[in-house]
């Protein structure tokens, strides 16, 4: 097996590991998206909040409910785009990549107290609160770096060795 034919495969492997493990953690839709209890494994990464995450035909949706069961946000993701979803008490304080939010001139945000609501492999959910009692949720797709590392020779990364 020549060297680009191994590092292919470790490629394939590790995508498919990181995909078969977010289908895991996953349940699927009718397990309870929009509910103040859902039947799914609670996987937030915050003592403060419960997120929930649910999968169908390839798209990931992330509830974020408070301590008390209430729904404040929920959203979509696939291929790093992102669709905020209108449930929850703060649907309309959702900033995405492809949606920010209108900026406020009365609340101001209490930036020290952010706290990372979710994160996996492919994003990352804070929650700000704002001077007017208010929270504000942003959520970004995280950079991965490549795995195997560039080729230099033509030659040999195509796999074509004279």
């Amino acid at each position: 097996m020549s060297k680009s034919s191994f590092r292919r495969a470790i490629c394939a492997s590790l995508i498919a590991m990181g995909i078969a493990g977010t289908a895991v953690s996953a349940a699927p839709l009718n397990e309870g998206l929009g509910q103040a209890w859902p039947n799914a494994q609670d996987v937030s990464a915050n003592e403060h909040w419960h997120v929930y995450v649910f999968a169908n035909n390839g798209i990931h949706y992330i509830q974020v409910n408070d301590t008390s069961g209430n729904v404040r946000v929920a959203f979509g993701t696939a291929g790093g785009q992102f669709l905020v979803l209108p449930m929850g008490r703060d649907a309309q304080r959702v900033s995405t990549p492809q949606q920010s939010l209108a900026a406020d001139t009365t609340a101001v945000p209490l930036t020290s107290y952010t706290e990372t609501v979710y994160k996996d492999g492919d994003i990352q959910l804070d929650a700000v609160p704002m001077s007017d009692g208010t929270t504000r949720f942003s959520v970004s797709p995280l950079t991965t770096t490549s795995l195997v590392s560039p080729c230099d020779n033509p030659a040999e990364c195509n796999g074509h060795l004279n």
